[in-house]
């Protein structure tokens, strides 16, 4: 009697992404938990476990409070819930920015116990010698620049970026860091349209658009924004679902048939057997 198994699916690798610099847009999406993943996974290229848990799951202000060992826990579901799609996990802020020693320990700790692909993270002045390091070691990396989450309370806010002239040069300085870092992919947030396209023109590498181009070599959103899970949404999000409404429908009717005790009814009870 012979035995055969379901041939194992072959994930969405870091040089797959890379080689699609302007051709087939990428498809992204950020995801926290497994069954989220299992719903996302058939049709997108990369599913980001992006420290937005923080804010989105969580309830917190902003991405600064997010820990290590919260993304370790998000990564490892994302990674049970998906087979197919690229997963990748960011470092939290405080995790990288220092010495490129302590980056590469994070960075493998993170791969190591999720299993995921490639880390992201914000890279602003400083972080490019440190992807370097990382790269060279055997971690991929993905960039992100423009409108930096982690840099709010340097910033004063989540504003978008690249309206003027030296802002706008540093940005493109700090996108040509990353490339030449050896990122195999930049997020490109909250920019001014040129900018994002200029970006995407000038590296070898894919750019990630959210809030930037239709021009950037793929697009990311926050999947519970794109869902309408919440009331408000930033100006660059397509709302493609009313997944708040239906919920707020379905809790409607289940506490009025709790309250009216149509439930549970016959098909939801058990009996005990006759006899």
């Amino acid at each position: 009697m012979s035995s055969h198994r379901e041939a194992p699916v072959r994930r969405v690798a870091a040089p797959d992404i890379l080689a699609r610099k302007s051709g087939t847009p990428i498809v992204c999406l950020t995801a926290y938990t497994a069954p989220m993943a299992e719903l996302l996974d058939e049709h997108c290229d990369l599913l980001l476990v992006g420290d937005s848990v923080g804010m989105v799951v969580h309830g917190l202000p902003n991405t600064v409070g997010v820990t290590l060992d919260m993304m370790i826990l998000h990564g490892q579901a994302v990674m049970r819930g998906s087979r197919r799609a690229m997963v990748v996990v960011d470092l939290p802020f405080g995790s990288y920015e220092g010495s490129a020693e302590v980056a590469y320990d994070n960075a493998a700790r993170v791969m190591k116990e999720t299993g995921c692909s490639a880390v992201k993270v914000e890279a602003g002045p400083t972080v490019a010698a440190n992807i370097e390091y990382m790269v060279r070691r055997g971690i991929p990396v993905m960039g992100h620049v423009g409108l930096r989450p982690q840099a709010v309370m340097v910033e004063g806010g989540f504003k978008a970026k690249g309206k003027g002239g030296e802002e706008r040069r540093l940005i493109l300085e700090e996108a040509r860091a990353a490339a030449d870092a050896g990122a195999f992919a930049v997020v490109v947030e909250g920019v001014a349209e040129g900018l994002a396209r200029e970006i995407t023109q000038d590296i070898a590498v894919p750019t990630i658009g959210i809030g930037a181009s239709a021009g950037c070599d793929g697009q990311i959103l926050v999947t519970d924004d794109m869902l309408g899970l919440f009331d408000w949404t930033p100006k660059f999000v397509r709302r493609y679902g009313d997944i708040r409404g239906e919920i707020a429908k379905a809790v409607a009717a289940y506490a009025e048939d709790v309250r009216n005790r149509t439930f549970p009814g016959p098909a939801e009870i058990y009996y005990a057997k006759a006899g």
